[in-house]
């Protein structure tokens, strides 16, 4: 096989897992709002792709499988992303020096890819996308002693892992129960049959959609709908982000008549799948809770316009020209790198205006915008770390499919320490912001920030995203929902219930401290109402509410 065919394979692949992505979600079985390893997997593998377009046109495949390799790194979203990427890193590794491969040459990359992926994982759980990987190697080396083609070989490998989906079930009871395989396991299935279209076949499978009105893949045609409104900043940022619809038949109009409140220059255009909305405002936060409520948020940009404008000016007679695009895509990049001067520096990962505010009070630097159902990718971390400007830098993930992503950055930032907090959880990451030390070491820090994130009881309100059943308890999609430690505790009719329910359970003696996190879809009224009630309830403890602003959950529990 050479760097051609591998080129035009993940090509295939990118498109195969594109076309699947919903059916993969769909087979996530936990009822949180989270069911999206078809789409992390989908967008890893897209960073490669898209860079994949711009490569030379005959290059071997130890150049196209680096290329690979790195751009999915970059772009790797939640754990199943991160997985993939590894898998491709592996195959990398395996490739690297060669202008062609045989089949001796494949086995060894597949061990060496499910080598990576396993070491990658801390407790490495069968029944998931890592099965399916190592089950394929086994196989592959199989062909080689069979004395098989590579397109053979392909062909064997694509059957052995899709008999190891099947035992999935077997392996995580969780899964029988559900009576579905393993999700990551499934999206890995797609994307080696779709490079074996290629490898096989020599056909690219196509990823088709219907041509919107506005072409909502190419920022040049929607630039020019928009371009009549940059004369007048009446507000500050120019918010640009792409929906994942993921409520089929929701009307759009309700999206655009609520930016028209907090902006002006709305542009709301929609396919089958995503909707593009432009729209100047001072309250971008909001803007994007208003998208959450359409389906997840795929990209986002925000540019300060007044500065923008400044720069734009200096160029007037050019503002057409290709020149000028070409700056203002430099403009365009949300963080901006910073030299490391300072000693420390904070990156957190959160959602949701008051939420941002709050860590950037506990001194964070940079926030990137993300959490449930809305993993960030690697790079976005990264460019939030290189635009913080200090030697050592701390991130907080604050979600548990997220932690993966971050640990990737810390091989590609050359020029400061990263040093990666495993907080799973909002309440995590604030304790741990609470506890640092400016007098201690960096690494005297780790230790007690880690300690006192762990020492946090987190308690989650939200509602199903799908059915389900656990043990006798059988859930229906919306219903409310409540998590104590990620584990489902409570089912209710009202989230106000759910949340009472919910402190209760995770009061004790011990407590002294209780914060209350209330959403954006939680009226003021009714989080006070509660707060009110528990200061009467528990007259010993110090409870605190927060106006959080998170999408997904109504209320965020922390308890210390």
């Amino acid at each position: 096989m050479n760097g051609i065919i591998f080129k035009n394979a993940v090509i295939s692949a990118a498109n195969s897992i594109t076309k699947a992505k919903h059916s993969v979600d769909d087979l996530n079985i936990f009822p949180v709002p989270d069911g999206d390893t078809g789409t992390n997997m989908s967008m890893t593998i897209n960073a490669a792709a898209s860079v994949l377009a711009d490569t030379e046109d005959n290059p071997n495949i130890s150049e196209v499988s680096k290329t690979v390799a790195s751009a999915m790194l970059r772009g790797a979203r939640g754990n199943s992303g991160v997985i993939l990427s590894l898998l491709f890193r592996g195959l990398s590794k395996g490739f690297d020096g060669k202008e062609t491969i045989d089949t001796a040459d494949l086995a060894k990359a597949f061990d060496m890819a499910v080598e990576a992926a396993y070491e990658a994982v801390a407790k490495p759980t069968e029944g998931t996308i890592l099965t399916v990987a190592r089950l394929s190697a086994v196989r592959a080396n199989q062909c080689v002693e069979e004395e098989l083609t590579v397109t053979e070989a392909w062909g064997e490998i694509c059957k052995a892992a899709e008999a190891a989906l099947q035992t999935t079930p077997d392996l995580l009871p969780v899964l029988k129960r559900a009576g579905v395989v393993d999700s990551g396991g499934k999206g890995l299935c797609i994307i080696l049959n779709g490079m074996l279209s290629v490898i096989r076949d020599g056909v690219i499978v196509e990823f088709e959609k219907k041509q919107p009105v506005l072409s909502l893949t190419s920022d040049s045609g929607y630039a020019n709908a928009v371009a009549e409104f940059d004369d007048d900043i009446r507000f500050t940022y120019c918010t640009e982000f792409i929906v994942g619809k993921d409520k089929l038949g929701k009307k759009i109009k309700g999206l655009r008549n609520a930016l028209e409140k907090i902006g002006d220059c709305v542009v709301v255009v929609e396919d089958d799948e995503i909707i593009k909305v432009h729209v100047h405002t001072d309250k971008p936060g909001v803007a994007l809770q208003h998208g959450l409520e359409y389906g997840q948020l795929l990209t986002v940009k925000v540019e300060n316009m007044k500065e923008q404008h400044r720069r734009v000016e200096e160029a007037a007679d050019a503002a057409k020209s290709k020149e000028v695009e070409e700056e203002q895509n430099k403009l365009n990049s949300e963080f901006q790198f910073a030299e490391p001067t300072e000693e420390v520096g904070f990156v957190a990962v959160a959602a949701g205006e008051g939420l941002n505010n709050l860590f950037m009070d506990l001194g964070c630097s940079n926030i990137v915008n993300g959490g449930q159902s809305m993993n960030p990718s690697t790079e976005d971390i990264q460019k939030a770390v290189m635009a913080t400007g200090a030697k050592n830098v701390f991130v907080l993930p604050n979600n548990k499919n997220i932690i993966m992503s971050a640990q990737q950055v810390i091989p590609i930032v050359g020029d400061r320490n990263v040093i990666i907090l495993p907080t799973k959880t909002i309440p995590q990451g604030i304790s741990a912001m609470l506890s640092y030390d400016p007098d201690l070491s960096v690494e005297g820090n780790k230790e007690i920030m880690t300690s006192a994130a762990a020492d946090v009881a987190t308690g989650q309100v939200t509602f199903a995203a799908r059915d389900a059943e656990f043990g006798s308890t059988k859930i229906k999609e919306n219903d409310i929902i409540a998590l104590e430690n990620g584990k489902l505790t409570i089912t209710e009719r009202t989230p106000e219930k759910a949340v009472q329910k919910l402190i209760k359970n995770m009061v004790s003696r011990e407590t002294t401290f209780i914060t209350i996190i209330y959403g954006k879809d939680t009226p003021a009224q009714q989080a006070e109402a509660i707060h009110a009630q528990l200061k009467v309830k528990f007259p010993n403890i110090d409870i605190t509410l927060i106006n959080g602003g998170q999408p997904i959950y109504y209320y965020i529990i922390s308890v210390e």
